[in-house]
């Protein structure tokens, strides 16, 4: 039920900013609204303005909106009324109403990241937990624990990491725009350090070898970056599976397994993965060094030998409030903003080319199971979902699809350039093009969404 509700208000809201742009663009430029409509099919509450000759409605479906202008392309318009109709408007009047809605759902976002950015959310704080063997990260020099201070793609300015998701963020720009990553670490930081004295140094992350395709799991693992720390300590162990069999009990200390030590809750993960049979462990309990054997359950996993003991692994991270002031807030929110626009368009292009995966595209079961999530964790990581969703809503209105808004606009730059606006016969046949380019991409979302939830 959360789920569901949580998509639907989510619908509401960016369905609304956007319409309410078109609308509140059209009534400053002298245009005649006729209908404001949230949803589509029959309206289930309609209502007026008595200073205002628009309509108000909400559908029953609540999977788009449009708002209806007096047009004389869509019927007899009264002479008296006619300088008030969308078509007899200048060009660049034209332009701006179409381009507010895209626009519209753009300053949402920076609204709802500055909200964030203001209230403060809780994250995790940036020390790394051990890298995946054989990972860049592993390569680069980083071991887990070290405390990241600065980021920066090479060859550009160092900026302050404020947390680990702070930090996941720049390596996904970076691997996915094809650029190195330069990191200000400082050793000495968790426990794997082993109280040795803090040093700070330089590592290089070159993740422009990676050739990135997908922003998944995958991309994390072979960057070797997957988690913050975390001590290595058994949590809750589930009846039955092979911790309970092996005698482990929430609040051991791992210590050891085999001839390994284990130096937090990453590697031990990583270690209990890769088990291929019995594994011999030495952990800390009370104070007392026990030596066990244990043996993990493999399961098939993705096509992989995956090595499970019912068991939660590691503590949770250590936690910190990232909180902006009034003016840095704001401006943080516009630059993400401006980052996931400028990501998304790239992830468009390089998928339109084959660079990129189709498997990157999400439908609506996909959304709606986020907003389910997000809502759940809290308010900020459920505005957080909003801004990303917005984003995208603005950056797929602006694409220059003759049944988007882009392609409206695009119209509107051949007649400028031109003088003459687009014929009715090919205004049909792009209109034609449009819906079929666009029922394709919905096709392949749906298809993934499924994949993911059957997967």
């Amino acid at each position: 039920m959360l789920t569901l509700v949580a998509f639907i208000v989510a619908l509401g809201i960016l369905i609304a900013i956007h319409e309410y742009g078109h609308y509140r663009v059209a009534v400053a430029c002298g245009v005649k609204v006729l209908k404001f409509s949230v949803g589509f099919g029959k309206p289930i509450y309609t209502w007026r303005l008595k200073t205002r000759p628009t309509e108000f409605s909400i559908g029953m479906l609540p999977l788009g909106g449009y708002v209806k202008m007096l047009d004389e392309r869509e019927g007899p318009v009264d002479p008296a009324e006619r300088h008030l109709a969308f078509n007899n408007r200048p060009l660049g009047a034209r332009a701006a109403i179409v381009a507010a809605g895209p626009a519209a759902n753009l300053l949402l976002a920076i609204v709802l990241y500055a909200i964030v950015n203001w209230s403060g959310m809780q994250e995790p704080q940036p020390v790394l937990a051990s890298p995946v063997a054989g990972s860049i990260a592993e390569r680069a020099g980083l071991r887990g624990g070290e405390r990241v201070q600065q980021a920066g793609v090479e060859g550009e300015t160092l900026e302050e990491v404020r947390s680990f998701e702070d930090l996941r963020w720049r390596l996904t720009r970076a691997a996915l725009g094809g650029r190195d990553v330069r990191l200000e670490v400082t050793d000495g930081v968790g426990e794997s350090a082993g109280g040795s004295v803090s040093v700070t140094r330089s590592v290089l992350l070159p993740l422009g070898q990676l050739n990135a395709a997908d922003a998944d799991a995958q991309l994390f693992r072979k960057i070797g970056i997957l988690g913050p720390w975390t001590r290595a300590v058994i949590g809750e162990v589930m009846p039955g599976g092979a911790a309970e069999k092996a005698g482990l009990r929430a609040d051991d200390v791992v210590q050891r397994i085999g001839e390994r030590g284990i130096v937090d809750g990453q590697q031990l993960r990583e270690t209990i993965r890769s088990a291929k049979g019995v594994q011999s462990w030495q952990i800390l309990r009370g104070g007392q060094t026990l030596q066990m054997q244990v043996t993990p359950e493999i399961r098939e996993e993705g096509g992989q030998s995956i090595g499970r003991i019912n068991a939660y692994v590691g503590t949770p991270p250590a936690m910190l409030t990232v909180r902006y002031g009034p003016l840095d807030g704001l401006w943080k929110g516009a630059v993400r903003t401006w980052e996931v626009s400028v990501l998304t368009l790239k992830m468009m292009g390089k998928m339109l080319i084959g660079e990129a995966s189709l498997k990157n595209l999400s439908g609506p079961l996909t959304i709606a199971d986020y907003a389910g999530k997000s809502a759940s964790i809290g308010l900020s990581a459920y505005l957080l979902f909003l801004a990303l969703i917005s984003v995208s809503l603005g950056v797929l209105n602006l694409l220059p699809l003759p049944v988007l808004d882009g392609g409206h606009l695009m119209y509107y730059l051949w007649e400028a350039i031109t003088g003459k606006s687009v014929s009715d016969a090919w205004m049909d046949r792009l209109q034609r093009g449009g819906v079929a380019i666009l029922l394709g991409m919905m096709t392949v979302a749906l298809f993934n969404d499924i994949t993911r939830l059957l997967g």
